[in-house]
């Protein structure tokens, strides 16, 4: 994949300063070199987890403004948001592998993110926005249990005692049911009956 990487690069008028194979090369060859984008994996030696990631954060720190594009095998959207939440949120970009072999997309992505752009891959967006128009995902399995006893029409003593925890750790996850469907306190809203309504559309 580096390899042909960086024919690819070369191939279209890039110049490549340096091709590494681990995170600590990675973070010397910039320091070194001063390249203007850093295109790196996630995963990279010695512990192929995210290595790579974690050292084009670090650089991002090290390096304002440095412009960083991080592949990936699969869409990872806590990857994402680290790596956009990093710097001051331009000159990223996120893509899945798959994106460098349709080149024209990949090179304008390069492209777009040298010059100070943000680009994230077109699967890693889909899968936000799915996220975002089902709230209940962001419940815990717990949550969505005492969610669904709740639209059962079930009190709280009642779900205390079928789930067997007390009265106070169903207020609890009530509350916290409550806080990531957004449902803040108002006095003309039955939160429980919107809470059971969002579960039942899901």
């Amino acid at each position: 994949m580096r390899e042909g990487l960086v024919g690819l690069l070369e191939r279209f008028g890039h110049q490549v300063l340096a091709a590494v194979t681990d995170a600590p090369s990675l973070v010397q060859a910039v320091g070194e070199q001063r390249p203007d984008i850093v295109v790196t994996d996630v995963r990279m030696p010695p512990g192929l987890q995210d290595e790579g990631l974690r050292a084009a954060v670090a650089l991002r720190a090290e390096h304002p403004g440095l412009p960083v594009l991080v592949l990936s095998q699969y869409v990872q959207r806590s990857y994402a948001a680290e790596l956009l939440e990093s710097g001051d949120g331009s000159g990223v970009g996120y893509l899945l592998k798959d994106r460098v072999g349709q080149v024209e997309e990949f090179l304008g992505a390069l492209g777009e993110v040298a010059d100070g752009g943000t680009v994230v891959d077109p699967e890693v967006v889909r899968q936000l926005l799915r996220r975002r128009r089902d709230p209940l995902e962001r419940l815990t399995p717990r949550e969505l249990e005492v969610l669904a006893l709740i639209a059962e029409g079930k009190s709280n003593s009642a779900i205390a005692r079928q789930l067997v925890v007390s009265d106070a750790a169903v207020g609890k996850h009530i509350s916290s049911i409550l806080s990531k469907l957004d449902l803040p306190p108002a006095d003309d809203i039955h939160r429980r009956v919107l809470a059971v309504l969002a579960y039942l559309r899901s």
